[in-house]
């Protein structure tokens, strides 16, 4: 059973059809890396599949059961489905860890001496062991998006969501911050990320997926979609990337 599968998906917003006619399927392990130009419907998509966005048609299941938008449903949902965004979104009065601890213990109910210890471990593992008992303002960007990703990583999903998290950043902790990723697709995390990093896209993906007004024009092994694009469109888009 696939992780996800979209059938057929649509979202407008008012006259605008952000998704039209999607359909994707994810398994355990895959990292697909979605890719295409801004207002492609990238973010859109993401935000569907955590459940942020209703959608107007068609049907998005995870884990084997259909996103619904009630309570009980995305409470559900968001213990199996963790969404890192551009803009960090850490609380600032709470240290790093208490950042991280925060989604186990109020979100699912994970006695605290088992947060914290998982806060750590996921806090060595993007390299931030030393930054426990900072606060969200002394970090760096890279930091500050490397604690997300930590405090993603502890809820332990069966799903990560990475929407355009170094957009905001330098190259230089762009560079971080693509590093840590690099590592957790080498543990087997299925993921699932929009992002201009093309580099990543070539070495990381097991799936690429071109989105172009709201559609999935193309999609598969990097190999394939990097050194023989079917469509102009997904040609004129790599094309532009490479001058960028």
């Amino acid at each position: 059973m696939p992780i996800v599968a979209l059938r057929n998906i649509s979202k407008s917003f008012g006259s605008h059809r952000a998704l039209d006619n999607v359909s994707l399927t994810v398994d355990k392990g895959d990292v697909v890396v979605v890719v295409g130009r801004s207002g492609s419907g990238k973010s859109t998509l993401l935000r569907c599949i955590n459940g942020l966005e209703s959608i107007d048609a068609g049907e998005i299941v995870v884990n084997g059961r259909p996103v619904a938008r009630d309570r009980t449903s995305l409470r559900a949902l968001h213990r199996d489905v963790a969404i890192v965004f551009q803009n960090f979104n850490l609380f600032p009065h709470l240290t790093v860890e208490q950042n991280v601890t925060l989604g186990p213990t109020k979100g699912k109910g994970v006695p605290f001496d088992e947060a914290v210890r998982r806060a750590r471990a996921v806090l060595a593992e993007v390299d931030l062991s030393d930054k426990l008992d900072a606060y969200p303002a002394r970090l760096s960007g890279g930091q500050q998006q490397r604690v997300a990703i930590a405090r993603a990583m502890a809820m332990e999903p069966t799903l990560l969501l990475f929407d355009e998290i170094t957009s905001a950043l330098d190259p230089e902790l762009t560079h971080e911050v693509v590093s840590v990723l690099e590592r957790l697709t080498l543990k087997g995390r299925t993921m699932i990320l929009a992002t201009h990093e093309m580099g990543f896209a070539r070495r990381a993906a097991t799936q690429v997926v071109f989105m172009h007004e709201g559609k999935v024009w193309e999609w598969g092994p990097p190999e394939v979609i990097f050194a023989s694009p079917r469509t102009t469109e997904l040609t004129q888009f790599l094309a532009a990337m490479n001058h960028g």
